[in-house]
């Protein structure tokens, strides 16, 4: 019997989906605030521009780290006094990195707000358990519009406060958000209780075991991964193309562009519902064909404003379709193993992330601009070749297990 029905006396309110979503998007945001404040945060401590990007990189390497080891505890532990303990700890990194007296300082707090910042992680599958499954497409669309709103506001709040409070003011504020937060979840979060009976040590070998045998997760967490190293790169050294003189801008600036993006979030959504419908296939070519597509425009926009929005725009909503895509399609493989589905998959695409930030970063130091262009387009593409070459046979091979 399918563990969907098992849970039948379990439905997800109107309530509980707004709360989930609103808090997917405040504590994500902890991830992205410090790339519009990497140019700042670079000449306080006096350290290059690429020793700085370093920070991002990171952030997201911790939260990498922090899916691995700690996201598939949702499998085993009740999901809320899980979010709870994360909740804690990333007040706490939030404020060492406030008070950081040093660059290496804040490289450790960076780590650890990443690290347990993966309270959306935990959220994301709860939504999807909880969904009927005709609607769990549309569930995870309307759950993860909010995160990622909260990914590129982020951006726009923190570009402003630091341009008029300073870099270290964003984290203090940040903090005070994530208690506010807590106190909240504490009473509106509902609560799922486990369906893995195993140990931990069981529980981390069957992440490769999932990895063997899901074909459909495996081309997924790849596509994923390559898309989000283009997102990542862009969004790292965005800030130091508009501190070059043709643009002569600078975090607050780079900020702003987080509400172009926004427009991402829209295409979340409407992918959520269309792959309820089952066109995910076409669909996730057309999503990462923008991404190529954007990374064209912005070979042409090193100094034109209007094109580097609207390859924003185009980057943005292609990413983020994509992202959707990939997830209806994994929690839809094993119902009782929705938190480490997720991991595999989350783990791989923030490795991406972290490597596009890297690439970037490099990229940028030696041959700036043009170089993170070329490094976006090569990525996109690569992606759209695997997904080309291998999502049919993953498909079919889906079929078949179920025939």
């Amino acid at each position: 019997m399918n563990n969907d029905n098992k849970k039948g006396t379990q439905h997800l309110t109107k309530a509980h989906l707004w709360v989930m979503t609103i808090a997917t998007g405040m504590v994500v945001a902890n991830i992205y605030y410090n790339q519009p404040l990497l140019a700042d945060i670079s000449k306080d401590f006096k350290v290059s521009e690429a020793e700085g990007g370093l920070l991002a990189m990171l952030t997201q390497s911790g939260y990498a780290a922090g899916m691995l080891f700690t996201v598939p505890l949702g499998d085993m532990f009740e999901r809320k006094r899980l979010i709870m303990f994360e909740f804690f700890m990333t007040i706490v990194a939030l404020l060492l990195a406030a008070w950081s007296p040093g660059i290496h300082v804040l490289m450790f707090a960076s780590f650890l707000i990443g690290a347990f910042s993966i309270i959306p992680q935990l959220i994301v599958p709860m939504a999807a358990h909880l969904s009927a499954p005709g609607q769990r497409g549309k569930t995870i669309g309307f759950v993860m519009s909010g995160l990622l709103i909260g990914i590129l506001l982020s951006r726009t709040v923190s570009g402003y406060i630091g341009a008029h409070l300073g870099w270290r003011a964003m984290f203090l504020i940040a903090a005070g958000l994530m208690m506010i937060l807590w106190i909240a979840l504490y009473f509106l979060l509902p609560q799922v209780h486990p369906e893995y009976s195993g140990s931990y040590k069981e529980l981390m070998k069957s992440l490769l075991e999932l990895i063997k045998e899901e074909p459909q997760l495996r081309i997924s967490a790849i596509r994923g991964a390559l898309c989000y190293a283009c997102f990542s790169g862009f969004w790292t050294t965005l800030v130091f193309l508009l501190k070059e003189p043709q643009y002569h801008s600078g975090s607050e600036v780079a900020g702003a562009f987080g509400l172009v993006g926004a427009f991402g979030a829209l295409a979340a959504s409407q992918m959520g519902r269309l792959s309820d419908k089952g066109n995910s296939r076409n669909l996730t070519a057309i999503s990462i064909l923008l991404v190529v597509i954007s990374y064209i425009i912005f070979g042409f926009s090193t100094s034109n404003m209007v094109l580097l929005v609207a390859g924003v725009i185009l980057m943005d909503m292609g990413v983020q379709a994509t992202h959707i895509a990939n997830q209806a399609a994994i929690f839809a493989l094993r119902p009782e193993a929705r938190n480490r589905l997720n991991t595999v998959y989350m783990v791989t695409y923030f490795i991406g992330g972290a490597t596009g930030t890297l690439l970037a970063s490099q990229a940028w130091h030696v041959y700036k601009w043009n170089g993170v262009v070329l490094m976006g387009i090569s990525l996109s593409v690569l992606s759209l070749i695997i997904h080309l070459t291998f999502a049919v046979k993953a498909e079919k091979r889906i079929e078949r297990k179920f025939i």
